[in-house]
């Protein structure tokens, strides 16, 4: 019998506890499957939350319900909610009087024996104690939806403070987009005149332009911030709310005041005297009615917290698609600022090269000219001439250097040859993509 498991749910829908007796490794769906059966509600739409607003794992056996150690092990609970339903109809019927408290709630001026009215008035401290557990188990299974809601809030918040960076990261980022955009269609049609020019270029910048601007709509989340902040002012004010705070002093003081008076019924001694209940029965009814009062007001705070609990559960997907938004369009900006970048560099490259093929071919046409000049000598009348202030120079010999400078000219030609075809195919292949 100690190693029996026990759990005791609280059905938050109709205030009642039903009780299962675990099996060894039983799973979590197995005893959902048990609590359908015996309250109704469907496995989809169950919530199991613990004392500390935690949702039971379904990756876990069920024995979870149940806590290790002494403290509490008969009458710690866990809370069942429909997930179906946000307003909850409480306050729900007292606990029924027992027939012997009943006889005496019916007519309080009866007179019994003290011995009978002993057992009587110890029936009726136990039924008001009762109406005060039923309350602070109640109260607890509200504490622990509360609990239940700051966790998705806490999530809430996390999930927006990255939709608000990542949207802020956009933004920047566009913003730096067009300044660049902007100077490059300026640069480049400053240059057009004299430099490279590609038509099919300069549409492709001024569609990735207007693609940009597109994209600035995915930063637009202003909509979704109001939504979330409105809902954050309603769940403080629901935590600063009066009804947020146990309400059972009334019934305490109640449940105090019927002790005592059994005690002084108790001290009397068991003669042949008699006497009524109508003070017990006073303390019977006015713990009732307070019950009534603050069970009232216990599930009207449920059903706000449950209410907003659904409108963060409703914002979870709409935020998740903004992120998803943001981050094709921080994908897409990417991209175009890269595509971009590499084209202005196709175009150095091409430029670079027209620099190069010029240089290469100037210094080719100099050598040409010039080395017939150095190596000329002109005819003397007179062998004994003064000598041509060019003779200082080297003179071919054996008509080696001549063919050394054509061959040179030669390679000069087909390196500048293949260097304009090498622009022209680079050109082409630009105009294409």
């Amino acid at each position: 019998v100690l190693f029996l498991q026990i759990v005791h749910i609280l059905n938050m829908t109709s205030a009642k506890i039903v009780s299962f007796l675990l099996h060894p490794e039983e799973s979590l769906h197995s005893l959902q499957n048990r609590i359908e059966f015996e309250t109704g509600i469907s496995t989809g739409n169950q919530e199991l939350l613990l004392e500390t607003g935690i949702c039971l794992d379904p990756r876990k056996p069920a024995s979870q319900c149940v806590i290790d150690g002494v403290r509490g092990w008969d009458s710690y609970m866990v809370y069942l909610f429909d997930k179906s339903k946000t307003v909850y109809d409480g306050p729900f019927a007292s606990r029924s009087l027992s027939d012997c408290v009943n006889y005496i709630v019916q007519d309080s001026k009866i007179q019994l024996p003290i011995p009978q009215l002993r057992k009587v008035w110890a029936e009726a401290v136990h039924y008001v104690i009762g109406l005060k557990e039923d309350y602070s188990r109640l109260f607890q299974g509200q504490r622990a939806a509360m609990l239940s809601l700051l966790r998705y809030n806490a999530n809430l918040i996390k999930m927006k403070n990255n939709m608000v960076s990542a949207s802020q990261q956009l933004k920047a980022k566009l913003e730096f987009f067009h300044q660049s955009i902007r100077l490059d269609l300026e640069r480049y049609s400053d240059q057009m005149a004299y430099g490279i020019s590609s038509e099919k270029m300069l549409k492709a910048w001024k569609e990735m332009e207007e693609k940009a601007s597109q994209c600035a709509q995915a930063e637009d989340i202003g909509y979704l911030d109001e939504q979330i902040m409105a809902l954050h002012t309603e769940i403080v004010e629901l935590q600063k709310s009066p009804y947020a705070r146990r309400q059972g002093e009334v019934m305490e003081s109640l449940e105090q005041r019927a002790i005592d008076l059994y005690k002084q019924l108790k001290a009397r001694p068991p003669d042949h005297a008699y006497s009524d209940s109508t003070d017990m029965v006073k303390i019977i009814v006015q713990t009732v009615q307070s019950q009534d009062r603050v069970l009232k007001e216990l599930f009207g705070h449920l059903s706000k917290l449950l209410g907003c609990k659904q409108k963060i559960i409703d914002l979870l997907p709409e935020i998740e698609v903004a992120l998803n938004n943001i981050k094709e369009a921080d994908n897409s900006v990417m991209q175009m600022q890269g595509k971009r970048q590499r084209e202005i560099w196709h175009l150095l490259k091409i430029a670079c090269t027209q620099s190069s093929s010029r240089s290469l071919v100037s210094p080719s046409l100099e050598g040409t000219a010039s080395t017939p000049a150095a190596t000329w000598h002109p005819q003397s009348s007179s062998g004994n001439a003064a000598p041509h202030p060019l003779s200082s120079l080297a003179a071919p010999e054996d008509g080696e250097s001549f063919a050394d400078v054509i061959r040179e000219n030669v390679n000069y030609l087909e390196l500048f040859s293949s260097i304009l075809q090498e622009v022209r195919q680079e050109q082409n292949s630009m105009m294409v993509s």
